[in-house]
């Protein structure tokens, strides 16, 4: 399991590019980097990073499911999952 603390970055960092989104696409157009520059870091894209919906793991994330690898198998198994089950042959 993650620290809380870490989700929480991840979801304060979702909402400020979700903020800032309209006025980054404009400056971007206009070409104005100084505008830019002036946004908070954390209101660009390239800092959100996938977690686990579940366990908030970092790594083996699943961007169909949303969840990270060792989830998905345990649930899949159980059968939490619509229209996964094991492969057998």
């Amino acid at each position: 399991m993650a620290k809380e603390s870490l989700k929480a970055r991840e979801v304060k960092r979702q909402k400020l590019v979700d903020k800032y989104a309209a006025k980054r696409t404009a400056l971007k157009a206009a070409g104005d980097y100084v505008g830019l520059q002036k946004l908070p870091l954390n209101s660009n894209p390239i800092r959100l990073h996938n977690r686990c919906k579940i366990t908030g793991r970092p790594k083996g994330y699943m961007r169909q499911f949303g969840i990270s690898r060792i989830n998905f198998r345990f649930m899949a198994l159980d059968g939490l999952i619509p229209g996964v089950k094991k492969a057998s042959w």
